[in-house]
This record gives structure tokens, sequence and C-alpha cells, in this order.
């Protein structure tokens, strides 16, 4: 009777051990997981900042470049997609469309030294360029939080525990454009 009541002890503490382990596990996913939303919360606060900018930028421009109509549209409708966007990964790629709206324009820019002395329009620039610097910090750290999480549920035993609570990998990371590398062409 002692020797099944030690066996029996053995057992519990070696089950309740286990699942101690695997709720440790289940809890550090979960924590990987809400790094990931606190990480795109950032995110999308530096994409708002210069999503509240364009409006700003584009109407110091249209003073300026009333035949660039086209340009300035784009723009416009590439801020409303970023604010119509509702996942990151719709947000990602509403953000890659005013990335290169945004580049026409600045490109477009040069072609008006008006416009580039204007004191306002200058402010915005630098206001704009860093929002900029803040979003590319804050795409990285987003990256970086993504990649963490999806090798913690990828290495074993984690895996296991992954797969039993339902964790999957999030794929939303941030990529570069193939023709964002090369840089745009700016003729004095």
């Amino acid at each position: 009777m002692k020797t099944l009541l030690v066996v029996l002890l053995v057992v519990v503490v070696a089950v309740l051990g286990l699942g101690l382990w695997v709720m440790g596990i289940r809890n550090e996913l979960v924590t990987g997981r809400e790094a990931i939303h606190g990480a795109w919360a950032q995110v999308d606060v530096a994409l708002q900042r210069r999503a509240d900018m364009v409006p700003n930028l584009v109407e110091t421009v249209k003073g300026f470049a009333r035949q660039e109509q086209k340009i300035i549209d784009s723009v416009t409708q590439a801020r409303a997609a970023l604010l119509g966007a509702r996942t990151p990964q719709e947000k990602i790629q509403a953000n890659q469309q005013l990335d290169g709206a945004l580049g026409r324009l600045l490109v477009m820019v040069e072609n008006y030294p008006t416009l580039k002395s204007n004191e306002n329009f200058l402010k915005l620039q630098d206001e704009l360029a860093g929002t900029e610097n803040r979003i590319a910090v804050e795409r990285r750290k987003y990256n970086e939080t993504v990649q963490r999480y999806n090798t913690s549920i990828e290495l074993f035993p984690n895996n296991i525990a992954a797969a039993l609570f339902n964790f999957s990998r999030n794929d939303a990371y941030f990529k570069t454009e193939p023709g964002a590398r090369t840089a745009p062409a700016v003729k004095f």
C-alpha cells in the first residue's frame, strides 16, 4: 500500500510538473503574441502621424504645382487607403502605396526651386523626414518581435504547446518592394 501511494505521488507530481511546464510555454507564447500587438501599435502610431502630416504637405505643394495634380491625387488616395486599412497586412500594403506616392511627390518637388525654399514646406519636409525615421525604427522593432515570436513557436518543445493551444505563425512582416531599392533620379 505504501509503495502504491509513493508511485501515485510520483505520477501526480510528474503530471503536475509537466502541466506547469506546458503552461509556462503557453504563457511565453501569449507574451510573444502580445508583444507583436504592442509593436504593431507603435508602428500604427508612426503611420498615423505621417498620414496626418500628408494633407499639410499636399496643400503646400498644391499652391506651387497645380499641373502635377496626378501625383497629388495619388498621395491623397494612398493616404485614404492607409486610413481605411484595418488589419496589419492591409496597413502594410497601404503604407507601401503611400511610400511610393510620397517618393514621386518629393521627386516632383525638385522641379520647383521656389517650393524647395518655402519655409512651410521646409518645416513639413523636416517633420516628414523625422517621422519616416520613426517609422523605420518601429518597423524594425515590429519585424524583430514577429521574428522572435515565430522562432519561439517553431522551437521544440514550444511547437508542441503552440499546436496544442492553436498558436500560429505571424507572417505580417514589413518588406521592401523590389523597386524601392533603387533611388529615384533627381535632376537639377
